[in-house]
């Protein structure tokens, strides 16, 4: 069957072109295990609080002799999320495969409840982990400065992949669990009490312990609450950042664990 002349003019207008392949750069791989990270603030440390998490959990578990680059979009990794750790034999992974590759690294076998010393320290971490991904998470979302609208017209949007209402907001369930959500629910008010309490239980709850739960050595909960405090204590929002610094015992674990965590890398040799 002939394509109607028509259609192949239409046709004609868009021609194919086939290229060869793009060829790397480079086709060596890096000396040392390498962490792509959102760029850094100083010290290393990502301002990305999902990035710093991950380097502090690096960092507490005892890895050391690791670097970070910042030259990457998050475009350009796995899943377009970052971090990535690219390995010195060429695997790149994301995120979730960190604590497998730390096991081994560290020549240690998979630790059955984290790292933590019984059930009942992993339930109560992932207590706190709710509460610091969800109202604290929540507080530094709206902190955000607004994008100017000459940036706003330049620039793509970027969806973001939690919305405050989902952080807030008890999930739907039965036949409003296919609704979408309408209207603004958000409170700021609201928001900064919620963020506040729990800062406030927080630190009761570290009290005088070198780290939390009163466990002896860092667990991932840890990792997670010093990027959120390392965050908190960098944001240009004031109302925020004292949420924190009337917490001295909240401020001096930062500074000290900021230290342990800072020390633990290097800048790559690529940047």
């Amino acid at each position: 069957m002939q394509v109607p002349p028509a259609i192949a003019h239409v046709f004609s207008l868009f021609p194919l072109y086939s290229f060869p392949p793009v060829k790397p750069r480079s086709g060596s791989h890096p000396s040392v295990a390498t962490i792509w990270i959102h760029p850094p603030r100083s010290l290393l440390l990502s301002t990305d609080v999902e990035c710093l998490k991950w380097q502090a959990y690096l960092a507490l578990r005892g890895v050391s002799k690791t670097a970070v680059r910042w030259d990457i979009s998050a475009e350009g990794a796995m899943g377009a999320r970052l971090p990535n750790l690219h390995l010195p034999d060429g695997q790149l992974l994301p995120a979730q495969l960190i604590p497998t590759w730390a096991d081994e690294a560290l020549d240690e076998r998979e630790r059955p409840l984290e790292g933590y010393k019984d059930q009942v320290a992993l339930d109560e971490s992932r207590a706190w982990v709710s509460l610091l991904e969800g109202d604290v998470h929540a507080a530094l979302m709206v902190a955000q400065p607004s994008p100017s609208y000459f940036m706003s017209l330049i620039t793509f949007p970027q969806p973001l992949p939690r919305p405050v209402e989902s952080l807030i907001s008890p999930p739907l369930s039965g036949l409003s669990s296919i609704l979408p959500p309408y209207g603004a629910r958000v409170s700021p008010k609201q928001i900064e009490n919620k963020y506040r309490d729990a800062i406030s239980a927080l630190a009761d709850r570290l009290g005088t312990d070198k780290w939390f739960l009163g466990l002896s050595e860092p667990t991932p909960l840890d990792a997670l609450v010093f990027a959120y405090l390392h965050t908190i204590l960098h944001t240009a929002n004031h109302s925020i950042r004292s949420g924190v610094t009337r917490r001295v015992n909240l401020v001096a674990w930062e500074l000290r664990v900021r230290g342990l965590v800072a020390a633990a890398f290097t800048r790559a040799e690529s940047l």
